[in-house]
């Protein structure tokens, strides 16, 4: 499947650009030059649709991406992206002829690949430019912090790289405890004065992610990573603000049906609703199918600017919703499942608590077959 449907239907992902280009401003003003801000696009850009989340950033103050897949890193090239990727996680020696054939920037933690890419540089007569992943507790992927002076020296060793970089990741940046996030921040430091002693000095050096450009500026070294944040979603409750910064991705649906019930009449998959009164039940085509959440007889859309709840269970293409309340409404009626709608907003939080997740999980589980329709462009350069 596409990353992203274009194909009408009565169900949508909705992005606002300019509130995109706004929201990376501010991030722009929070975090000023000399700093290199990042755009994190990688599944999809958080569900907003890569292609174009990745084009304002770029036509901003971005100067780079990052994503996790081969696939995800194709798109943006065969798109006319060419700003600098850098592909996140660890690969494999059999994928290194796509990486350097999309000249992405590749993480490398350990020797085994910083071998295969040291070969394939020699190859190519041209150095692999690479960014060291750094393990200092995550444990993940990355070199260990323990033993960095016994793999620097090997590394040093190794002809056909390029040290573009030297990045690690933060456990717990988006918490009130800062005290695990500063252990890393430290065994980081002293593994870039081990590379440093071996003669290897990476030019771009990072660690943040959103919640650590929020809230840990003395870790922001000379590059941040930015994702979640970019859309105006903040990592946690507890993380720092910045005003100005909104959502700017909705999703809506239109009504495709509706069902007049007797008092005694059932709703949905194992009848776990029952009409008390005669009522109107509305029909919008969306369901866990999209990535909405699998409800029962929970969570609200906005209709007529109004909160109606959803009833019975959310079912793979469908869902359904009590219309006691909007007796005025009708088929083709839009309604907001996420964002606003009058003076009332679903907010990704709320509907994430419902599924029991975080809202990375929500947004990026926004399947492609939920095409994406983008307003307020702003006209401009491409930033590829």
């Amino acid at each position: 499947m596409k990353p992203t449907d274009r194909r009408s239907r009565s169900a949508w992902v909705e992005v606002d650009l300019a509130q995109l280009a706004r929201n990376w401003a501010l991030i722009r003003r929070e975090v000023p030059p000399p700093v290199s801000l990042m755009f994190v696009a990688k599944d999809n850009a958080y569900g907003l649709g890569a292609v174009e989340a990745a084009r304002v950033a770029l036509a901003g103050p971005a100067d780079s991406l990052a994503v996790f897949t081969l696939g995800e890193a194709e798109e943006l090239r065969e798109a006319g992206i060419s700003a600098p990727i850098l592909l996140l996680g660890e690969r494999l020696a059999d994928e290194v002829p796509e990486v350097l054939e999309l000249d992405l920037e590749p993480c490398v933690g350990s020797l085994t690949m910083a071998e295969a890419f040291s070969r394939a540089g020699v190859e190519r007569h041209r150095p692999v430019p690479v960014h060291l992943k750094i393990n200092t507790g995550m444990n993940r992927f990355g070199f260990t912090w323990r033993e960095a002076r016994t793999w620097a020296r090997r590394l040093r060793e190794l002809p056909g790289l390029e040290f573009r970089g030297a990045l690690s990741h933060f456990a717990q940046s988006d918490e009130l405890d800062k005290g695990f996030a500063r252990t890393q921040s430290a065994r980081f430091e002293a593994v870039l004065g081990s590379l440093a002693a071996e003669g290897i000095r990476p030019r771009w050096i990072h660690h943040c992610n959103s919640g650590g450009v929020l809230d840990l500026p003395d870790a922001h070294f000379n590059r941040v990573r930015v994702g979640l944040l970019a859309q105006g979603v903040y990592p946690s409750e507890v993380c720092r603000r910045i005003e100005g910064i909104a959502p700017v991705l909705s999703l809506k649906a239109r009504i495709t049906a509706i069902q007049e019930l007797e008092p005694g009449d059932t709703v949905g998959y194992g009848m776990r609703w029952r009409a008390e009164r005669p009522c109107r039940i509305g029909v919008l085509s969306i369901g866990y199918g999209d990535g909405y959440p699998r409800l029962r007889n929970q969570g609200q859309v906005l209709l007529h600017g109004q909160r109606v709840p959803l009833v019975g269970g959310v079912t793979m293409d469908a869902l359904m919703i009590d219309l006691s309340a909007v007796p005025a409404a009708r088929i083709g009626d839009e309604a907001v499942l996420l964002g606003g709608q009058g003076g009332e907003r679903i907010t990704v939080q709320e509907l994430a608590a419902l599924r029991g997740t975080v809202t990375y999980d929500l947004l990026a589980g926004l399947r492609g077959r939920l095409p994406r329709r983008f307003v307020n462009a702003i006209p401009g350069p491409s930033g590829t």
